[in-house]
């Protein structure tokens, strides 16, 4: 695809690929849920606020199932928005899950659908107000365009805002870390930033970079 960082072209491949209701099926970006659960599910544990559900953000969601796996599958009270740039993606999420209810672990768990460009994230949420955000390939979808890599720096500068002070921002890449180490270190000097090996699929490899505010130096 060319122009990954555009709204026009998001539309134009998922109006492409949705083909019927009834014959539907999510579009994986790399992997599936099932290759990130141990990443994922230990930070749902790890909620500074017990009382009140985890706030989950799936940045870039398209048509994968992630966002509704972590809903499904987390038996903490969690409140998931997975938020897409592309209305034709959000649309066909929201069919799809009219069509077949998705049960959560948690009765309490919230999930839901919206449109939003993720460098604009303040118009939906403010600061602190998030516990995690997911962006598989999203960040890499940007970085790959001709005008998307000044946007990628925005995205980070609105994910940081929006994040809890205990809250931690996952990408999942297929960049080697020598590369994308050295950007997000750049890119965020007042956060810590760890990396792990998700594994290899289909003879490439990929990684999960862990993101987190640095907690601030007591006097």
């Amino acid at each position: 695809m060319e122009n990954m960082d555009k709204r026009s072209a998001w539309d134009r491949f998922y109006t492409e690929s949705r083909g019927t209701t009834s014959s539907f099926k999510n579009f994986e970006w790399f992997f599936g849920f099932d290759s990130v659960r141990d990443f994922l599910m230990p930070l749902l544990r790890s909620s500074s606020h017990p009382d009140s559900p985890v706030q989950v953000l799936d940045m870039g969601c398209g048509t994968s199932a992630l966002g509704p796996s972590i809903y499904r599958h987390s038996p903490v009270s969690v409140q998931v928005t997975c938020a897409d740039i592309s209305p034709v993606a959000v649309q066909l999420m929201q069919e799809k899950t009219r069509l077949e209810a998705v049960r959560p672990s948690n009765p309490s768990s919230r999930l839901q659908f919206v449109e939003l460009d993720c460098t604009q994230l303040d118009r939906r949420y403010s600061p602190n107000s998030l516990d995690l955000i997911v962006d598989k390939g999203t960040t890499d979808a940007l970085l790959r365009s001709k005008e998307g890599k000044g946007k990628a720096v925005l995205v980070l500068q609105q994910c940081f805002r929006a994040l809890q002070g205990s809250g931690s921002l996952l990408q999942f890449s297929d960049e080697d870390p020598d590369a994308r180490l050295l950007w997000l270190e750049s890119a965020a000097p007042h956060h810590d930033v760890g990396v792990q090996e998700v594994g290899q699929l289909r003879g490439v490899c990929y990684f999960c970079y862990q993101v987190t505010p640095r907690p601030l130096a007591k006097c």
